[in-house]
């Protein structure tokens, strides 16, 4: 079990790495360096300061808007940056300090980004997905080398299973769904199968409640699947074995 100094530290490390993941969920999708130029306003262009770019409290301070400018700065800016610092707290409040985070920790920080650009573009980007499927593969082999027949198993399973979906219901999602979903796989092993139901009942939920507000109109919506998979993910990091073993004691036993 992780101690409370060390869940402490992996929020404050996620919300830092949340403060990053805002800058490739608006960069990458344009086609823009990540690297330079450095933190800017995105209305009137003025570079951050650095006392002005801590994670969650500097959007607090300036309430949330450009210092220079005055325009409003999207509160979506500290929402990753919190959701990065509570998933990161998260996994290490249960799954421990140990060396699984190499695998856990990058996996949920580019969920949270995937999810970000799915909701703004419909768009889970290739030049993130790849990268991700392969790093589940080498970290395994460093990591967790008995399981990655598993999780190879595990990601072609839910590569082809959202394939199929898609083929009956292809205005319901994309192939970026599909490829996610494989990539899933590849970091959750069989715990990718309460990862991918938890994913369509809140997707299901969702349109429901759109369906019940906005009528016949929200059909013809897209809803961005990915934000609904990145979900399923982190669930599927938290607790998939247990899950899974809940599942087992109440219908197979």
């Amino acid at each position: 079990m992780a101690s409370a100094p060390e869940i402490v530290l992996a929020g404050l490390f996620g919300a830092l790495i949340g403060s990053f993941l805002n800058v490739v969920a608006w960069r990458l999708p344009r086609g823009e360096s990540l690297a330079s130029p450095g933190s800017h306003c995105p209305s009137c262009g003025e570079p951050v300061r650095p006392y002005d770019n801590i994670p969650v409290l500097s959007w607090l301070l300036l309430r949330g808007r450009c210092r220079h400018c005055g325009q409003p700065i999207s509160i979506r800016y500290p929402l990753v940056e919190l959701a990065t610092a509570a998933a990161f707290a998260g996994v290490v409040a249960a799954q421990g300090f140990d060396d699984d985070l190499v695998l856990e920790l990058p996996f949920v920080a580019a969920l949270i980004a995937l999810a970000a650009i799915d909701f703004d573009h419909k768009l889970l980007p290739n030049r993130i997905v790849y990268p991700l499927a392969a790093y589940g593969v080498i970290a395994t082999l460093l990591v967790d080398r008995d399981d990655l027949v598993e999780n190879l198993i595990a990601g072609g399973g839910a590569f082809l299973f959202l394939f199929l979906v898609v083929l009956a219901y292809p205005r319901g999602m994309g192939m970026g769904d599909v490829k996610l979903a494989g990539a899933m796989g590849l970091f959750l092993g069989l715990s990718v199968i309460p990862a991918l139901l938890v994913a369509f009942l809140s997707g299901s939920v969702v349109g429901v409640v759109l369906i019940a507000r906005e009528g016949a109109s929200a059909r013809k919506k897209a809803v961005p699947f990915g934000v609904f998979l990145a979900l399923g993910g982190i669930v599927g990091v938290l607790a998939g074995p247990e899950l899974i073993e809940l599942y087992e004691d109440n219908f197979l036993s």
